[in-house]
């Protein structure tokens, strides 16, 4: 029994949980670079070379992801970050299709032993010639979705309002989400965008949440190119999970500073003859004290007779704005998955992924985002700027 609870209790410790992570952690890649270690072996490297890179390359994402938040300079971080992230995307990639290519030896061997009339008509399985496949399609696959992720897709959308008046019909509105400015996401990507967006001719352009992901001092200068947003009656954001992990309250006064109003449980009307739309923000919920997010404050006063568009980062938000008969929610924050295979297992974790849903009398607008966040992939879950257009119903 006293053996039972000393190993209770070192179950608990942080230094057996860490060691427990990590263990797995290698071991998943172990079992991922299984293909590697077969070129490995053919090309004539040495087995201890070969397994000691495949240690090194599992330690390159935790570095990117601790290490190079805190490197001093800009350009440390961008190599450790790209480094790793593009390692984490690879080896998801790998572990995927290495399970799905032992389900298919183990089928093999199982027909082969069991049903040899069958097994009679089969080709060989070599081994080394599968494994080599997988490498091929790896690096065929990660490229597809790295160009995915470097190139967002204009995606329109329109939205069936019920009593919109004739004064909006045909409103604009530019919805950019999830950018994640970084040290692997700089200025060029963020010209481009601005480009773009602006050249749809949206009446409105609003940003989501999750514009930015590392200190304004490191950043201020990749943020530069969004005061060229332009459009007639407001480029408007509100803060997502992230901005709050880089002292939200420094990158408020940039942006604004910038160009951008900040809907801080706030909204701003807009006005078409005697036709009013309010256009309101929420803080996303990681927010704090002055930055809790607050639905009620941020439609408060408006007009009755105003359609209501709010900007909430998470698409939970929508539960307030059916109860504050808000007419259209638009959101990000769920990256759609941002890539396979991780698109296929979000689905458990958000009720709402990505696209255009009508929850009662609300409309719900999911973004898939702009940009990425960690691994530069989005193979099969492409980037939007998505353009809204609101019509009558």
């Amino acid at each position: 029994m006293k053996r039972t609870r000393v190993l209770a209790r070192d179950s608990g410790s942080p230094i057996f949980r860490v060691s427990v992570l990590s263990l797995t952690w290698i071991a998943l890649y172990a079992y991922a670079g299984r293909p590697l270690l077969v070129a490995a072996h053919a090309g004539g490297l040495a087995p201890a070379i070969a397994w000691g890179a495949l240690v090194a390359l599992s330690l390159l994402p935790p570095a990117a992801l601790f290490q190079g938040r805190s490197a001093e300079s800009m350009r440390m971080q961008s190599i450790l970050q790209w480094s790793g992230y593009a390692t984490m995307a690879i080896f998801s990639l790998l572990l995927t299709l290495v399970l799905a290519g032992d389900v298919i030896r183990v089928s093999y061997w199982l027909i082969t032993h069991s049903l040899p009339e069958i097994a009679s008509h089969l080709p060989i399985l070599d081994i080394q010639r599968f494994d080599f496949a997988i490498l091929g399609a790896v690096s065929s696959l990660f490229l597809v979705g790295l160009v995915q992720a470097r190139r967002p897709a204009v995606k329109r959308v329109r939205v069936a309002i019920g009593g919109l008046p004739q004064a909006l019909e045909g409103f604009r509105i530019a919805q950019l989400s999830d950018i994640h400015v970084s040290p692997t996401i700089k200025a060029r990507f963020v010209e481009t965008l601005v480009r773009r967006t602006n050249a749809l001719g949206a009446d409105a352009i609003v940003i989501t949440g999750d514009l930015v992901d590392g200190r304004l001092d490191d950043l201020r200068d990749q943020v530069q190119p969004l005061a060229a947003l332009s459009a007639p009656d407001g480029v408007f954001y509100v803060t997502g999970n992230h901005e709050y992990y880089w002292r939200a309250d420094e990158w408020t006064v940039e942006l604004e500073r910038l160009g951008l109003v900040f809907l801080k449980n706030d909204h701003r009307l807009i006005r078409r003859g005697s036709s009013l739309l309010a256009m309101a923000g929420v803080t996303d919920p990681a927010g704090r004290g002055a930055h809790k997010p607050d639905p009620d404050r941020a439609l408060r006063n408006a007009p009755p007779d105003a359609v209501k568009v709010l900007l909430a980062h998470r698409p939970q938000a929508v539960d307030d704005a059916q109860r504050l008969g808000v007419h259209l929610q638009l959101s990000g924050h769920t990256h759609g998955g941002q890539f396979f295979p991780f698109n296929l297992l979000i689905r458990f974790f958000q009720p709402v992924v990505s696209g255009l849903h009508r929850l009662g009398a609300t409309w719900l607008y999911v973004s898939r985002g702009t940009g990425y966040w960690g691994p530069p992939s989005r193979l099969g879950v492409g980037g939007e700027i998505t353009l809204i257009e609101l019509h009558a119903s």
